[in-house]
């Protein structure tokens, strides 16, 4: 990556300290309010290697931190994913979703939750090795069917797989639920999108797929934008267009999975905040991917903070909150982008 066509060092110290200020403001606020003052005094402790006590202090540590710490990467790397897919099929109205690994991860971890799995010697629970397992396994039946209907792997082909496949796995966990008896409810909440009771192991499993599935997306970006002047030309100007679609399309699935895994079916979030992120930082992936990091973070802390205080005490789940703000956005990205085509 040519760091020269990237973000520059003042918007990347600029993002960061937006992070770090919501990251500040979503630990503070909730059902129980904690006054800033005595967050500020449990983080130093934190920092200290000191083990802070009260109230506030249990609340923060065991309940709020794990979750926002979640909230952050899942929001990232929901919004990267989206905007390789965005970049690859050349459409801002696709996301990760488009391939059938969202629906696919959603459908482990249903048939996780309805089972009971729970893998003690493992540091996830059973929801979370269930999701990764589907979502690649998804992953290898849309693919096998988009090579033996096209060869060439064209996008409209993986999009039509990736909608068949969905559609599929939507009536099967609706067949799941409708026999989940007393699981019902949980599985209910889980599908709606939730980040309620993770923990630091979530966390960790969280950043490290990150790391690893979104450095190779960052390292696609010189081949996305030369997939924005279509396949055809990107292939006359060195690029191994097979190759780079299984890339993007493998670490998009891994990110998705894992977040599935973690938060439940978030939804739209891959639209929205690519999209947002053209509009203030361009359409150069350089400048777009790492901007989706920042930006998918810190929306997703603000839904959750919604999700968490809008009605408290009772918790909506968050993918109920980015659904309704995704939708009015799809329509208006849908109406603009007719409109332009239209001119």
């Amino acid at each position: 990556m040519d760091i020269k066509e990237g973000l520059s060092l003042k918007k990347h110290i600029i993002l960061i300290f937006v992070v770090l200020i919501s990251l500040f403001i979503c630990i503070s606020l909730g059902s129980v309010p904690i006054p800033f003052k005595d967050t500020v005094g449990i983080l130093c402790d934190l920092l200290l290697g000191k083990k802070p006590s009260g109230m506030y202090a249990d609340i923060l540590i065991h309940v709020r931190l794990p979750r926002v710490l979640s909230v952050m990467p899942v929001g990232a790397a929901l919004s990267l994913a989206g905007a390789a897919m965005q970049g690859i099929i050349r459409n801002p109205l696709a996301d990760g979703s488009t391939l059938g690994t969202s629906s696919g991860a959603a459908l482990g971890a249903v048939i996780a939750l309805s089972l009971g799995v729970w893998l003690p010697s493992f540091p996830f629970a059973g929801t979370v090795v269930f999701a990764i397992i589907f979502s690649f396994i998804s992953l290898i039946i849309v693919m096998s069917l988009a090579y033996t209907v096209d060869k060439l792997l064209s996008n409209n082909t993986i999009i039509l797989m990736g909608v068949i496949f969905s559609m599929f796995t939507s009536s099967f966990i609706s067949l799941i639920m409708a026999f989940s008896g007393e699981r019902l409810r949980s599985i209910t909440f889980w599908t709606m999108g939730s980040l309620a009771g993770s923990n630091y192991n979530n966390v960790l499993l969280l950043l490290i797929t990150l790391i690893i599935a979104g450095s190779a997306l960052m390292l696609s970006a010189r081949e996305l934008n030369a997939f924005s002047l279509g396949e055809d030309e990107a292939m006359h100007i060195g690029v191994d267009v097979k190759k780079t679609k299984v890339i993007i399309l493998v670490s998009v699935s891994f990110l998705i999975g894992v977040s599935v895994s973690v938060g439940g079916s978030i939804g739209f979030v891959g639209l929205i905040v690519p999209h947002a992120c053209r509009l203030l930082f361009g359409g150069n992936h350089f400048k777009l991917l790492p901007s989706c990091v920042y930006v998918g973070a810190i929306f997703l802390l603000f839904m959750d903070l919604i999700a968490r205080t809008l009605v408290s005490p009772v918790e909506l789940p968050i993918g109920v909150v980015t659904s309704f703000i995704g939708a009015i956005s799809f329509v208006i990205i849908y109406y603009r982008r007719r409109k332009h085509a239209g001119t």
